[in-house]
């Protein structure tokens, strides 16, 4: 097997550049995500004070689900792409901070495109400006996560919808079903 090159993360991301929606073309599954889950995005906006605020939402059932945080740099004097994410959980009584590590990986010089992960290796995903990604750059990118180290067998592909879903008009989970049947491993 070859030597894991150590992780690097991007050096002088430009937030500014960075914010918008990102579609999620792959990931390692998670349990905080329904498995049936498709058009699975993330919304990225700067706060005032420099924060990010963090809209993730996913379609399961016909329904959206969704969670907000926030993101922000591990280290504000270090210029390496190494944000911490918090969400409160569960979404529909958000009581439990949960903290997590973002490190972006790759981006391409036009922000069209990046790999995502953490230090542990347990999550990765592949993202994109477009709910479709060109399949040579899919695959370079998952040749840029097993170079570091990650499982890429584990990636999988998210189903995205074209168009994607409008948010206003699509109905709610209300409740928080799919965050308790991801728990579940539903």
């Amino acid at each position: 097997m070859a030597e894991k090159k150590e992780m690097e993360t991007v050096k002088g991301l430009d937030l500014e550049r960075y914010m918008g929606r990102w579609y999620e073309i792959a990931s390692f599954p998670s349990r905080f995500q329904p498995k049936n889950g498709t058009g699975t995005r993330a919304t990225y906006t700067l706060n005032a004070d420099g924060t990010v605020h963090v809209l993730n939402e996913t379609w399961s059932g016909g329904k959206r689900g969704f969670i907000e945080g926030s993101a922000y740099k591990a280290d504000p004097n270090s210029d390496e792409a190494k944000l911490k994410v918090k969400f409160y959980v569960p979404p529909f009584l958000p009581i439990f901070p949960v903290v997590g590590d973002y490190w972006v990986l790759f981006i391409d010089d036009d922000y069209q495109y990046a790999l995502i992960g953490q230090p542990s290796r347990r999550y990765l995903w592949i993202l994109s400006r477009r709910t479709q990604l060109d399949e040579e750059v899919y695959n370079q990118l998952v040749e840029k996560a097993k170079e570091v180290g990650y499982d890429v067998g584990k990636l999988h592909k998210t189903p995205q919808l074209d168009p994607p879903p409008e948010t206003a008009e699509s109905p709610k989970d209300t409740v928080g079903l799919w965050w308790f049947k991801s728990l579940l491993g539903k």
